[in-house]
């Protein structure tokens, strides 16, 4: 029913700056929270942020100070701006989200990733 689209994603120059987005479309009846996570082949899924339905945000240590999360209520929209990025950052970022549906259960859905890589 419900589907997230990601979109943003690219290549980049250490020290530079990309905003990814990721729109929410279907049958959505209520927000509780969206998030981003990031993954290197290999590696374990890391949770990088997330802003709940009241506007509240939480960073990752490895982020804090550099990303910046944000919603467009009106279009189901939330963004993640990077700014300063280094190799490290370099992963496939996923969206994350908690709707309600039309009789009120939440669920969690996810987004299919898109490629960042940081790298001169």
């Amino acid at each position: 029913q419900v589907q997230l689209v990601e979109s943003g994603g690219g290549l980049v120059q250490p020290g530079g700056s990309l905003r990814l987005s990721c729109a929410a479309s279907g049958s959505i009846f209520g927000f509780l929270a969206m998030g981003w996570y990031r993954q290197v082949p290999g590696k374990q899924r890391e949770w990088v942020t997330t802003i709940t339905s009241g506007g509240s945000t939480t960073y990752a240590d490895s982020v804090k100070g550099r990303f910046t999360i944000s919603r467009d209520s009106a279009k189901n929209t939330v963004y993640l701006q990077m700014s300063s990025l280094e190799p490290e950052d370099t992963a496939v970022y996923y969206c994350n989200a908690r709707l309600r549906d039309r009789i009120w259960k939440s669920n969690d859905y996810w987004g299919q990733g898109t490629q960042v890589t940081v790298s001169s």
